[in-house]
């Protein structure tokens, strides 16, 4: 399977790359926020890959960020979302937004995507939130006060524990992100506070 791809920005356009490699050229269909986030044409760039198999097809997605990527294959894994209505979602909203909104229960901001329909978002925010609750203890997430030692007493918001549910929907353990949540500014909004602490998770993943 090709995890991921580096190379050539061959060709850019509303909803597909093509990032050359060795002299060929691979064809990603992507989410509008990827492309903006991509260099120009010519440039060298890497994005982050998923093969998509199907009796008629085989498509090959690509993403900037391993959490769009990520958040690429959790929307697939629901019943009756395809790549297409993914990369709509994807291209509505970043990775953060994914995260809080499943978290948060919001199925109704999916539908301000395109061609996604109450049914649907509530299945999207249903099945998702079933699958981290069934990675968390009894049920629901389990903060751990050791986790957050470096925050002052008393200071474990509920914006941190809202913050640390979404960023396990995006397949992070409360191992992993909890110390970088106790260290943040306990002030900032749950949105922040998950963009900031996946901003810390990249520059660790880059070094």
């Amino acid at each position: 399977m090709i995890y991921s791809l580096r190379g050539r920005l061959a060709l850019k356009e509303l909803g597909l790359v093509v990032v050359e490699c060795g002299g060929v050229g691979y064809a990603c269909k992507t989410s509008y926020s990827t492309v903006s986030q991509l260099g120009e044409t010519g440039s060298e760039v890497t994005v982050y890959t998923h093969l998509y198999v199907r009796e008629d097809a085989v498509e090959l997605f690509g993403f900037a960020t391993l959490q769009e990527l990520s958040c690429f294959r959790l929307l697939i894994s629901v019943s009756g979302v395809g790549p297409k209505a993914a990369t709509a979602i994807l291209s509505d909203m970043t990775p953060e937004k994914f995260a809080f909104t499943v978290a948060s229960g919001d199925s109704k901001t999916f539908t301000k995507t395109k061609g996604i329909g109450a049914k649907t978002a509530q299945r999207i925010v249903l099945e998702l939130k079933d699958k981290m609750s069934a990675e968390s203890i009894g049920g629901s997430v389990a903060v751990d006060a050791a986790s957050f030692a470096a925050a002052p007493s008393g200071a474990v918001s509920s914006a941190v524990t809202e913050a640390l549910e979404a960023l396990m929907v995006l397949g992070y353990t409360q191992g992993e992100v909890a110390p970088i949540l106790g260290k943040l500014d306990q002030s900032l909004s749950t949105q922040d506070m998950i963009k900031e602490t996946l901003r810390i998770m990249n520059a660790k993943n880059t070094r």
